[in-house]
């Protein structure tokens, strides 16, 4: 990093996608119907990434659109407050920014109910996008949901090649949100149909099953994923760690074991952990010890997630991570 704090843009991390509104309920392990209460929670796994990245110190940037009213603004104000360059946000003046009502289960997994009818995010169009800012990406980040409906999916699909042409990496997240689908064959379909086009990989547990068919967790189910165009394919298993394949290698790494709250953003923080360590050193896709290290902070960053409710806050920094790992 130069003396002054900037960073020169081959080190910025573009993410595309979703942003929105998650209402939590005030008590967890209740139905949405019997929530006394909800606070609001900015969120959207591609902004998430975004903000994960800034509060660790990388170089992160947002392409998307919200609605022009007082949630979009609010949440393009959170993205510039955490650090995240706003030049890719826009703003549609019909369409209102999506909203997610999230049931918070005893365990501390979600589940999700949408208003998306269409939101702001879904009507992004090609034309629209800030091509200069990337095609100055060093890692385009994006997920699925905004493969779901046009014109949305017709932008994402043009930022990808632009980003691609421009020599970026190009890391993938599914974050499947089968309510948001017309059927769950449909969401496999288009999942899979950008799949070739990655250089990062990371799916879940639950993503690899519903992905794969089957629900073994292991090399056999995980190889159905792997692909030539791959770099890294990760699977995240929670609280059992996660598991990575490249050309040369593949292992494990454990996770770390925390007073879990809520997972919400578990997975982006992981992302934008792994992410901003690629960017500061790409050699890491190449060495397994390097890796290693690299996976045992970004389930550390996931891991401290969980500790807090909703995705923003509860995203840490370098050094609450590294209390983490040196166990102080």
């Amino acid at each position: 990093m130069a003396p002054n704090g900037v960073v020169s843009d081959k080190s910025l991390i573009v993410s595309f996608g979703e942003m929105l509104i998650d209402f939590v309920p005030t008590v967890s392990g209740v139905s949405l119907a019997e929530a006394p209460g909800f606070l609001k929670a900015p969120g959207g796994a591609p902004a998430n990434v975004a903000i994960a990245v800034s509060r660790l110190g990388g170089k992160a940037s947002f392409v998307g659109k919200l609605g022009d009213d007082e949630f979009g603004h609010m949440l393009a104000d959170i993205l510039k407050q955490n650090g995240v360059s706003g030049d890719g946000i826009l703003f549609d003046q019909g369409a209102r920014t999506a909203l997610a009502f999230v049931t918070l289960r005893a365990d501390g997994e979600r589940e999700f109910m949408f208003y998306r009818n269409p939101s702001a995010d879904m009507l992004l169009t090609p034309e629209e996008l800030n091509l200069d800012l990337i095609r100055s990406a060093k890692v385009f980040h994006y997920g699925s949901i905004s493969l779901i409906v046009e014109p949305c999916r017709s932008a994402h699909l043009k930022a990808m090649e632009v980003a691609k042409e421009s020599g970026a990496l190009l890391s993938y997240d599914p974050n499947l949100r089968l309510p948001l689908w017309p059927s769950a064959d449909e969401a496999r379909k288009q999942i899979l149909s950008i799949w070739d086009k990655a250089d990062i990989i990371k799916v879940s547990d639950v993503e690899l099953e519903f992905l794969t068919g089957s629900n073994k967790i292991d090399d056999e189910t995980a190889m159905k994923l792997w692909r030539p165009n791959l770099t890294l394919l990760l699977i995240t298993l929670g609280e059992k760690g996660s598991m990575y394949y490249t050309k040369y290698f593949h292992g494990s790494v454990d996770a770390f074991h925390v007073n879990t709250v809520d997972t919400t953003g578990a997975g982006d923080s992981f992302v934008g952990a792994l992410l901003c360590k690629i960017v500061e050193d790409p050699t890491i896709l190449e060495n397994e010890s390097k890796l290693r290290e690299v996976l045992k902070f970004a389930n550390a960053c996931g891991a401290i997630t969980t500790t807090k409710k909703g995705a923003i806050p509860a995203l840490p920094t370098e050094a609450e991570v590294l209390a983490l790992i040196n166990g102080a």
